[in-house]
């Protein structure tokens, strides 16, 4: 029997994430539905645990998965391939990384980019004028590779404290997401962030060192880093020096 669903007014808090649907049910780690995508109610959900994720057509859906897939700084995989591209884009005028230079651009990117298995994309208007409205607040950061001066790569996240919350990349050419990743690692190992959430298990997460821990553990770590002061988005070469110092993966 499908269980019940939490359907929220603008002004109501969520409820907790104990409630979201179990394994058992047709879509596990569903939480509530309902609301706004306010830059308060957003902030209010990454803060707890929590996510909108929905389909055009579809109400806001919030979630909050049990187990949760996350990355730790420290277990970053470093292949032996991303290590040469990031040692290229070190030294090559030509290439270069960049953070917030054009958010708009790289979540509309993230938005078009087609994903295997899925039909169509998550990333919907509403989501994507949400999400600027949350960069202008100074919550949501691009992570952004560029050749030539044209964006060939990046990444979108979000930012409470030292709590980072990744949600999406894309990549017009090898490599180029990769890079902003290892980018946004080396600014998290620099700043003494320990965890960027992934969200859900992915193949290609997991061959970068992503794993998943149990959401109660996630949850401890996102309260004890959101008490922190927030981060410096600003790109810096010592980002690179905290990944080339680790030994390659294979």
């Amino acid at each position: 029997m499908t269980p019940s669903l939490t359907w929220l007014d603008p002004e109501e808090p969520f409820p907790p994430v104990a409630d979201s649907w179990d394994h058992d049910s047709p879509a596990p780690g569903l939480l509530a539905a309902g609301a706004t995508l306010d830059v308060w109610r957003l902030k209010a959900a990454y803060a707890n645990g929590i996510f909108p994720w929905f389909s055009q057509g579809q109400p806001i859906l919030w979630w909050s998965p049990d187990p949760r897939m996350v990355l730790f700084p420290a277990e970053f995989k470093l292949h032996h391939s991303l290590r040469k591209t990031i040692k290229r884009f070190r030294t090559l005028p030509s290439c270069e990384v960049r953070i917030d230079s054009d958010f708009s651009a790289v979540i509309n990117a993230c938005s078009s980019s087609p994903r295997s298995g899925q039909n169509g994309t998550w990333i919907v208007p509403a989501m994507i004028e949400a999400y600027e409205k949350l960069h202008e607040a100074g919550t949501a950061h691009s992570i952004e590779t560029w050749v030539d001066g044209q964006l060939v790569g990046g990444l979108y996240c979000i930012s409470i404290g030292k709590a980072v919350f990744g949600e999406s990349m894309f990549a017009k050419v090898t490599d180029a997401s990769k890079v902003a990743l290892a980018a946004l690692v080396g600014l998290c190992r620099t700043q003494g962030v320990d965890m960027i959430d992934c969200q859900q298990n992915t193949g290609h997460l997991a061959s970068l060192g992503g794993r998943e821990i149990s959401r109660a553990q996630f949850l401890s770590n996102v309260h004890e880093a959101r008490s922190h002061d927030g981060l410096d988005w600003t790109f810096k070469p010592v980002y690179w020096d905290s990944l080339l110092s680790s030994p390659s993966s294979a």
